[in-house]
């Protein structure tokens, strides 16, 4: 998920071209927890980017199966999917920093637990799929705690700064950590990478630990059912966010094949290009991120997420149709790129539509849109792989992704046809109506 932005985003007179890739470190200077945020966060992401190359690739080299990698998603999704209402509500309720360390010490012992089955001389299947399970559950309790800091933590003229830093420390991650992971994996074995994870939720812990305490608001409600019935009625009435749920979840279900990755690895050099397979969407997410001072200009965000998820799409024919190692990088750093692009414009629909008195609910309700559809997604690769061959899985995928995206395109009118400028104010979290003007 892309951080939230400031509203005034949409309102920014014209950027320089030198402007294009500069990165506002204000936040970063200025506030002191969300420094020790931002350290702590990239570096246990790191380590967490590591385990979630060493992990499928362990499933595989146990199971030889991609249909059971493909399954790892779909018991992470349906961990989130039970758990997710549970942590908006907690992050309403309780201290936000103690959620967020709490459940960080937890996803360290299950890397402990990782390494220590790694080192067995018959390493259990089954456990590998409970700690996916875990990883869910608590990546649900974590995330609407940790999303819910950010405004506590700088002003808010800043969080435009600060969603800027999160997206470029996230992209990092995603480099780094998959592409060491691989060399971890083929020079010490598996347990010692699992070993490297742990060292890094070390440095997070340290971090958060040294953090001041980030209590609920003082007039913060008490969780209820009906409050959570409430939000995602809410969702539910507004054409312009169910285009953004569908849009992405269409082309994360149809195209995403990184369960496929071990079996590709394999035809095009083993475990060390399984680390650069893994890599190049964040490469062309962190390009994206800091060539991306045009998306201001834009105000028709609702078909710049169709035209984005379309080029994931197309992206990942190219990856399936590509006969090496190089072409395939490529189209896979084009599709990291449009996934960027789609998250920042669903980032702008939803800080424009939805009111302050209803963003940890619907925030939930983003968590699953957006982790819903690669978790089901690397199932369905896993299952048509496994019918068919990887490659047809991959090319489909994809085509059926662009198709998906001009179906959603022409079933919602005023997602299409959204444009920021005809937005005066988000709509009332009552009457649903939205003040509107002429550009």
């Amino acid at each position: 998920m892309i951080p939230e932005t400031d509203d005034s985003l949409t309102q920014r007179p014209p950027r320089r071209w030198w402007h294009l890739a500069t990165v506002d470190v204000t936040p970063l200077r200025r506030h002191r927890d969300f420094r020790l945020l931002f350290i702590g966060r990239f570096v246990s992401f790191f380590g967490s980017m590591i385990s979630s190359v060493a992990f499928p690739y362990q499933v595989y080299q146990l199971t030889h199966s991609v249909l059971l990698v493909g399954a790892l998603g779909v018991l992470e999704f349906a961990a989130i999917l039970a758990f997710a209402f549970v942590g908006g509500a907690l992050a309403d309720a309780r201290d936000r920093r103690a959620m967020v360390l709490l459940s960080e010490a937890a996803l360290m012992a299950c890397s402990l637990a990782l390494a220590g089955n790694a080192a067995l001389a018959h390493p259990q299947v089954w456990l590998l799929f409970v700690v996916a399970t875990a990883w869910g559950v608590l990546d649900a309790l974590q995330r609407p705690s940790l999303d819910a800091m950010l405004p506590r933590l700088v002003e808010k003229n800043e969080l435009a700064a600060a969603a800027a830093l999160g997206s470029i420390r996230g992209t990092l991650g995603q480099i780094l950590g998959p592409a060491i992971g691989g060399v971890l994996i083929a020079v010490f074995g598996l347990p010692f990478t699992y070993l490297a994870d742990v060292g890094t939720f070390l440095v997070g812990l340290a971090c958060l630990g040294l953090m001041r305490a980030v209590p609920p608001p003082i007039d913060a409600e008490r969780p209820s059912l009906r409050r959570v019935v409430e939000g995602v009625r809410y969702a539910r009435s507004r054409q312009e966010l169910i285009g953004t749920y569908l849009v992405d979840m269409t082309a994360m279900f149809f195209g995403m094949p990184m369960a496929l990755f071990p079996a590709i690895a394999q035809e095009f050099g083993g475990p060390q290009v399984l680390g650069l397979l893994y890599a190049a969407p964040a490469v062309g997410s962190f390009l994206f991120s800091a060539t991306s001072g045009w998306t201001s200009q834009v105000h028709r965000h609702g078909m710049g997420v169709i035209v984005a998820a379309t080029a994931w799409g197309v992206a990942i024919v190219g990856f399936g149709l590509s006969p090496s190692l190089a072409p395939a990088l490529f189209f896979l750093g084009l599709a990291g790129a449009a996934d960027m692009m789609s998250g920042v414009f669903r980032s702008v629909i939803w800080n424009q539509t939805i009111p302050d008195s209803l963003r940890g609910r619907l925030a939930s309700i983003e968590m699953l849109s957006y982790t819903s559809g690669p978790a089901l997604g690397n199932f369905e690769a896993g299952l048509v792989a496994s019918i068919f061959n990887v490659r047809v899985s991959v090319v489909s995928g994809g085509v059926l992704c662009v198709i998906g995206c001009v179906l959603c395109a022409a079933a919602l009118p005023l997602f299409r046809k959204y444009d920021a400028r005809l937005y005066h104010a988000a709509p009332d979290p009552l009457s649903g109506s939205v003040k509107q003007e002429k550009p």
